[in-house]
């Protein structure tokens, strides 16, 4: 499971999703993945998707959305 946020320092969250999905599968390149971000638009979001990471969500998040993302996208939750 890959947590990321989108605006890091040093590197773009984006670039980081492209350069695990340029990996092989055995290599991690099919790591589920979370943008977590206080870009909250529908075209950023569009474009962490289009990234490569599953998911996109917004800060603040409670602890308790963040643990069911992270469990829907390890397979744990339907």
């Amino acid at each position: 499971m890959l947590v990321s946020d989108i605006g890091m320092p040093g590197e773009d969250g984006r670039s980081l999703i492209l350069r695990v999905r340029s990996l092989r599968a055995d290599q991690g390149g099919k790591t589920p993945a979370l943008a977590l971000t206080d870009y909250a638009r529908a075209e950023d979001r569009t474009r962490s998707i289009l990234a490569g990471f599953q998911m996109h969500i917004s800060k603040p998040v409670s602890p308790s959305e963040l643990i069911a993302v992270v469990q829907r996208l390890s397979g744990r939750l339907g």
